[in-house]
């Protein structure tokens, strides 16, 4: 049976702004595509507007609050998007309407303000990106008491009241349906995936090895945890200061809010000169470096949350037939498989030298990286990963026409 109006979809996203937030923008636009209406509720970014559109996307941005690294800070930045979120959403409804909510993590707070729509018949969809009580955890060292009680219980009842979860990969689908009790029929792993026609577009641009042989990449948000960049920085430290390298560029591409401090850590190793931050970078200024690089860092540490987090550098890095250098984390493992050679988890030691490693052969690099982009256009790119994403709200939306 056709559908005679649009049905529209509401994502909603505190983590980033959407033009900064690489899976959420794909899904926007793969529901575009599909015929959907999409409004997106957002944090906005330095110089964005408040309200506007992104290829025809209604977007709804609200000042972030300032971050705060203590745990009522924690609670505070949440409380106060949450807030935010809700006002933003009633705003919605009337001026644009919506049939679904698809809230995405961190945090899982947002099932409270979904379940009144949902009695006004309104489907809610829970895009799992990530773990938030084991990234608290990690974040402030504590296991236990009230705020992981009270995190456990948002994560519990977002999946359960969820019509349908989103899952980032099995590590996390799995978790929705063991401690979430979800029916494994209503989770479907969409995985983040490079989109090949922005990969396709990229060249090597030699400039950016700043007259050095090689160049060495990391892409992400530099945050206050689990992301590595301080242990990739001592490993740099020993290639260059121990081993006595020069013949390489380090470049890490983004931002957040440990920028300042990974800045004051790289001149405190000494090796600022091999060393830049770019802060962000537009697509296309990403896609540049990589490829023009000739190893991707993917220098997650090991613990229960990255062991079960895919970051999405791990396949841009794939599609662009960059070899990787990681910590053995399970997830990047069953992403990468050999397109990285895998160090002892947290040793920079093992780490530095899988780098001088791949540096020192060409051939290796090669191998490696065509098994990489293999992977990723067989199987792992999002023009495979959008089918299972669509197919989600046709399931409950219907095709649109």
């Amino acid at each position: 049976m056709a559908i005679n109006r649009e049905r529209r979809v509401l994502i909603i996203v505190e983590n980033l702004p959407l033009e900064r937030d690489t899976r959420v923008r794909r899904e926007c636009l793969a529901l575009l595509e599909a015929g959907y209406g999409v409004s997106v509720i957002c944090p906005r970014g330095t110089s964005d507007p408040l309200e506007g559109t992104l290829a025809q996307v209604k977007l709804h941005q609200y000042r972030p609050a300032s971050s705060r690294t203590s745990r009522w800070g924690f609670a505070y930045e949440f409380s106060y998007a949450w807030l935010t979120t809700f006002a933003l959403t009633m705003k919605v409804l009337v001026s644009e309407g919506f049939d679904i909510i698809q809230a995405c993590n961190p945090p899982d707070t947002y099932v409270a303000l979904a379940l009144p729509f949902k009695l006004l018949g309104k489907r809610f969809i829970f895009d799992h990106h990530d773990l938030a009580p084991e990234l608290y955890a990690i974040r402030f060292g504590r296991e236990r008491g009230l705020t992981m009680t009270v995190l456990k219980l948002c994560e519990r009842a977002t999946i359960k009241w969820a019509d349908h979860v989103i899952s980032t990969n099995e590590s996390i689908r799995n978790v929705a349906i063991g401690r979430g009790k979800k029916e494994a029929g209503s989770v479907t792993v969409v995985r983040n995936g490079p989109e090949l026609s922005e990969v396709r577009l990229a060249r090597p641009q030699p400039h950016l090895k700043r007259k050095r042989r090689f160049l060495c990449c990391w892409v992400g948000v530099i945050g206050a945890v689990d992301d590595g960049v301080d242990l990739a920085l001592r490993a740099i430290h020993l290639l260059v200061r121990r081993q006595g390298r020069r013949d390489c560029q380090f470049t890490f591409i983004g931002d957040g809010e440990a920028f300042a401090p990974m800045q004051a850590l790289a001149d405190e190793l000494d090796i600022g000169e091999f060393v830049t931050f770019t802060g962000w970078l537009a697509r296309a200024e990403v896609f540049d470096h990589l490829a023009t690089a000739d190893v991707g860092l993917q220098p997650d540490p090991k613990n229960p949350r990255t062991d079960a987090a895919t970051a999405i550098k791990t396949m841009e890095y794939m599609a662009f037939g960059v070899p990787i250098v990681a910590f053995d984390v399970h997830e990047t493992r069953v992403s990468a498989e050999g397109a990285a050679l895998y160090a002892h988890p947290n040793d920079v030691s093992a780490y530095a030298e899988l780098i001088a490693t791949l540096l020192d052969n060409p051939e290796r690099r090669a191998v490696m990286g065509e098994v990489g982009r293999r992977r990723v256009e067989q199987e792992l790119a999002w023009n495979h990963q959008k089918k299972a994403y669509l197919e989600v709200f046709r399931r409950y939306l219907g095709a649109q026409g």
